[in-house]
């Protein structure tokens, strides 16, 4: 550290002393130029630091003093490490939590004595078929090659399968067309298997139509339930009389939406039916009745109606959950 400066305002300090001498009286000169030698001055003439003012008989003067300190001030580097500092050690979340004496079981525990959770899986239900949903069996023997092919019930050719020589005794379908969407159920279905001899001569064997049940597709980016309206007319079964439960087809679907993926994944109810005001009811039906079985925001579900004039009675649904 170090002084600048101390200053006063000279100037005014100079042209002061000078009119006090100008215009002091004839009395004053005369005393100052008679003054014996080696008296002391006049200590009136004298400016006295640290005042704001000093008189000087007829004139006041006024300055005040000024000091200005300069210093330099050190760089300040922190050098700090938040993985190696003392305090800032990492934990597991459980480790934290377990530092407090705040029991988050006990109380959980008493409520799930008088108060079910709605999230509760039910394993035991197995409404929506997986795999294979329908097994065709052929009983056809010494044939050169065959075709099985299954129609809609406008007689369209939704999937086929063929082979050379005899068919297996069973062939499974997975309810998937030929371009890969799901088929609805609720509608009927046919099939037909062509048989070749080696003469090239054909027979045609018409089976018994067929619908389609409940049934799950899973895939890695959806999943998809697919049911007719009129499973929802079963009555669920429950211990309390007071207790209203939705049909165990529905209570079916939320347990497989509560395990197919993140809580945070859309869930669109697209429902088929003959008008727009019954697809529309059913949809918000069936989202009224999941909405406090799944898990998340219940903003993530969404509807979509459609209006197909040969769709089935009751209407068909198809829940898709993003994964």
């Amino acid at each position: 550290m170090r002084v600048e400066h101390i200053r006063f305002v000279a100037a005014i300090g100079i042209a002061a002393v000078a009119l006090c001498s100008s215009f002091g009286s004839p009395a004053s000169a005369e005393e100052s130029k008679t003054a014996p030698a080696g008296k002391a001055a006049d200590s009136s003439m004298v400016l006295k630091g640290s005042e704001e003012g000093t008189v000087f008989k007829s004139l006041t003067i006024e300055g005040e003093d000024r000091v200005r300190i300069e210093f330099e001030r050190p760089s300040l580097s922190i050098d700090l490490d938040p993985l190696t500092a003392p305090g800032l050690d990492w934990e597991s979340t459980n480790a934290v939590l377990g530092r407090c004496d705040i029991d988050f079981l006990s109380p959980l525990v008493a409520l799930s004595a008088v108060e079910r959770s709605p999230y509760l899986a039910r394993p035991w239900l197995e409404s929506f078929a997986t795999g294979d949903i329908v097994r065709f069996r052929p009983a056809l023997t010494d044939v050169e090659r065959w075709r099985l092919t299954i129609a809609d019930s406008r007689s369209r050719t939704i999937a086929e399968f063929e082979g050379k020589g005899s068919p297996p005794k069973e062939l499974g379908w997975n309810g998937r067309a030929t371009d890969g969407n799901p088929m609805p159920p609720g509608l009927t279905y046919s099939y037909v298997v062509e048989a070749y001899d080696r003469a090239g001569n054909k027979r045609n064997f018409v089976g018994k139509g067929f619908e389609i049940p409940s049934y799950e597709l899973d895939t890695a980016k959806e999943l998809v339930l697919l049911f007719s309206g009129q499973g929802l007319s079963e009555a669920p079964s429950s211990r309390r009389s007071d207790e209203a439960l939705p049909p165990p087809l529905l209570l079916d679907a939320a347990s497989r939406i509560n395990q197919a993926g993140r809580p945070d994944g859309v869930i669109r109810v697209a429902v088929t039916a003959r008008s727009y005001k019954e697809a529309d009811a059913l949809a918000k039906r069936i989202g009224a009745s999941i909405e406090p079985l799944v898990l998340g925001d219940p903003s993530r579900i969404q509807y979509a109606a459609d209006v197909q004039p040969d769709a089935p009675a009751g209407g068909t649904v198809a829940i898709r959950v993003a994964r």
